[in-house]
């Protein structure tokens, strides 16, 4: 087995090994993962944040080894807590990393950052104002920055920030969690999630007071939410059909 890490500041986790194949995901600086595939010139590989796999460019990760993959995995959460801030690399080069990245391998890299950092595990009251940090990001399929985000992106990226652990995509995180019957018993914090005609959970975003959801659709926005699901009140109408609420924390 073979080990990586990922030392540039966003890369694109792809279907199939080239270029022009869908982003799935994206690696984000810090990210540690294993090699489960290697070929030429692309790697299928399997993140340990997650478990999620795709391919990456051989040309935009570093190989670590085991010893290092297992002392990653067994460090205290050490994320960036700015927007964007900049990582100093080699001959005073810098490197600009968005909100989120983790900074465990700085000194493994030789790096340096001076910008904050969340150490610590935040309490549920503050998912909601976690989530604002994103605001008006554009929607972008495999997205997990504020350059461009998708749902279960944004909404694993902002749990992420207050320590907690979701999976990738929303069909996944709908797996996680407990049930709630009603969305009166939801609180800001909770995740609800959004199934098509099919009954495929395709979307996910992030209970608030009031009645009011934050997600992910064209851009971060906030909306109503009902019984039926999200009311867009610009356009009048429900854009998506609510299945079930989750109580992760």
């Amino acid at each position: 087995m073979q080990y990586g890490i990922c030392n540039l500041s966003i890369v694109p986790l792809r279907f199939e090994p080239k270029d022009t194949s869908e982003m799935v995901s994206q690696v984000l600086y810090g990210d540690h993962f294993k090699v489960i595939e290697q070929r030429k010139k692309w790697s299928k590989i399997r993140l340990a944040f997650d478990k999620y796999e795709g391919w990456i460019d051989n040309k935009q990760y570093l190989e670590i080894s085991e010893t290092d993959y297992k002392n990653f995995d067994t460090q205290h959460q050490d994320l960036a807590g700015d927007l964007v801030e900049f990582i100093s690399c080699a001959k005073n080069q810098l490197m600009p990393v968005p909100l989120g990245v983790s900074l465990g391998s700085l000194d493994f890299l030789e790096h340096q950052y001076e910008g904050l950092r969340i150490t610590e595990k935040r309490t549920k009251d503050q998912i909601v104002e976690t989530a604002f940090l994103y605001l008006n990001t554009p929607y972008l399929w495999g997205g997990k920055t504020n350059f461009g985000i998708d749902c279960s992106g944004f909404t694993q990226m902002v749990y992420k920030l207050n320590g907690y652990k979701l999976l990738r995509d929303a069909s996944q995180q709908a797996t996680q969690g407990e049930p709630l019957s009603f969305i009166e018993e939801s609180e800001a914090g909770d995740l609800a999630f959004f199934d098509n005609e099919e009954g495929a959970i395709i979307h996910v975003g992030i209970i608030m007071k009031d009645n009011y959801i934050i997600h992910a659709h064209g851009k971060v926005r906030v909306d109503r939410i009902d019984h039926t699901g999200i009311y867009n009140a610009e356009r009048r109408t429900h854009t998506h059909q609510l299945r079930v609420i989750k109580r992760i924390i």
